[in-house]
């Protein structure tokens, strides 16, 4: 293979490499070979203007430290510049300041350079160093990545002799090289830090924006992640063959920071809802009012004797008290509690300022006759509409190759499996497994949450109950329930970030949806 088959070869090899370190040890490896050089440094360059040790390699000495070994280099960074002038100390620092290559023939020759550094390290080590060739890496804009520097090339009959120019043409040619290529590195892991800063800027926005909310934005990528991570290494069961990769996770992990992104849009009003009469105020004491002037009527009134008094104003207060409860929200608000507020409205009227009204209006029985939660029918059809922003927020977005499925996993977390969900109606068999993962760490976080106004925290067994019926009922994907329960990736969590009280003792095999009571 000739020296330009070699070098197109090594270009290659670089370009196609991810990881930072291993990058760098490739290029010094590679400078080595192409010079056929019998040590060699490589550095980078630090925001300090400081010169940082990556990868050492001498073959003789058998010395390889730093790089993708275990063997760390303990040497402190070398400044580019000391008192303002350049570090004349090092041939490294000169290279970097002045961006000139530096080859030498004879260390022990060399009257033009302060070598005493080399020196020292050869009685130290009993090696010799003799022919140095010292590059500063360098991109298209003129901008330093760092330093390559080699020591003692050897001819074909391994005798030490100095760097040739051929042997610096083709190293330097292959240092700038290594400097575009670090620099594209740079470059596109900068652009990926923004996109998930920016990421984890628009999910704080929203959780600033609802304080009983503040933290789901934070908990959610986590569990995602966690669930993640264990479908990844299980060798077991129907997600045996599944596996991700790096960029797979950070996909997923931008998706999850994005998966309500919507919620920008969404009233505050709404989303911070705690009662089911609140707007601006709680109308609960409207209502409490209305309450206290008919027991007043029904106090002073001649048509009652005491008696009877007495009875009307006990199941006014049972009524009054009834209606208090019902504005808390809650699971379950059956038709003959709704029956009750229909009832309760209707039999009491007052008068106030001479109009005769019902205790409770229509607009307040609309809202206390909600069956689940405080929000109301419309008000769920608006807290629901974020999934619609997101979507439209999300498939505009110009994501690059590797982030184009974002928006397909985080538009998925209220999708069911048996395609009742929102906001697209998919069925299990049209969502991807990420997708289908966010929607068990949305459900899980949303229940465990204790920063709700509108319901208190669930233990962990009720909390798992609730989603082994909506596994059961086809609404949560019950492979990843199953990695969910069996990787005790719950209880992982659940001892991190949940309140001790939350942490019941309860039999797992007694939870609706696992294996051993299917």
């Amino acid at each position: 293979m000739n020296s330009m088959e070699h070098f197109i070869e090594i270009g290659i090899a670089l370009s196609s490499e991810k990881d930072h370190h291993v990058l760098l040890e490739k290029i010094i490896k590679s400078a080595m070979e192409l010079a056929n050089a019998d040590g060699g440094t490589i550095y980078s360059i630090s925001e300090q203007n400081e010169l940082v040790f990556e990868t050492i390699i001498n073959k003789t000495l058998q010395l390889h430290l730093g790089g993708t070994t275990d063997n760390t280099i303990n040497f402190p960074p070398i400044p580019v510049l000391k008192y303002g002038e350049v570090n004349e100390s090092a041939l490294v620092s000169i290279a970097a300041a002045t961006g000139e290559v530096i080859n030498i023939e004879d260390v022990y020759d060399c009257q033009n350079y302060d070598l005493s550094a080399a020196k020292t390290m050869d009685k130290q080590t009993g090696y010799r160093t003799q022919s140095v060739l010292t590059l500063p890496m360098k991109n298209h804009q003129d901008d330093l990545n760092g330093v390559i520097q080699l020591i003692n090339a050897s001819d074909a009959q391994g005798n030490i002799i100095p760097f040739s120019k051929e042997s610096e043409k083709l190293t330097h040619a292959l240092a700038s090289l290594a400097g575009v290529i670090i620099t594209n590195k740079q470059l596109i892991d900068e652009m990926e830090n923004l996109f998930s800063a920016f990421s984890k800027l628009i999910a704080s926005a929203i959780d600033k924006k609802s304080p009983y909310t503040g933290g789901h934005c934070r908990r959610v990528p986590l569990i995602t992640m966690m669930l993640a991570r264990a479908c990844n290494e299980i060798d077991y069961g129907p997600l045996d063959e599944f596996s991700m990769s790096k960029e797979d996770f950070h996909e997923l992990g931008v998706a999850a920071w994005l998966h309500d992104c919507g919620k920008v849009a969404t009233p505050e009003y709404v989303m911070d809802k705690a009662k089911k009469l609140e707007t601006v105020f709680d109308r609960i004491e409207l209502i409490d009012a209305r309450f206290e002037i008919a027991s007043r009527d029904i106090y002073y009134s001649d048509k009652y004797d005491n008696n009877d008094k007495a009875l009307r104003l006990k199941s006014l207060e049972s009524d009054r008290e009834f209606i208090r409860v019902a504005n808390t929200g809650g699971e379950f608000f059956d038709d003959s509690k709704i029956e009750r507020v229909y009832k309760i409205a209707k039999n009491y009227q007052v008068n106030i300022k001479g109009v005769k009204q019902d205790i409770i209006n229509a607009d307040e029985i609309y809202n206390l006759i909600t069956k689940r939660g405080t929000l109301n029918p419309k008000e769920r059809r608006i807290i629901n509409g974020h999934m619609d922003v997101t979507v439209e927020m999300l498939e505009s977005m110009p994501f690059p190759k590797h982030l184009k499925r974002v928006p397909e996993y985080a538009c998925g977390h209220h999708e069911k499996m048996d395609g009742t969900g929102y906001p697209k109606g998919l069925k299990r068999d049209e969502m991807s497994i990420p997708a289908r993962i966010m929607g068990i760490a949305d459900v899980f976080e949303a229940l465990t949450a204790n920063d709700r106004p509108y319901k208190d925290p669930k233990t962990l067994s009720e909390t798992l109950t609730i989603m082994g019926r909506m596994k059961l009922g086809d609404h949560l994907d019950p492979d990843l329930f199953d990695v969910f329960i069996q990787e005790k990736v719950y209880l992982v969590f659940a001892k991190e970030y949940l309140e001790s009280s939350q942490l019941d003792d309860f039999d797992i095999t007694q939870i609706p949806g696992c294996h051993n009571n299917d």
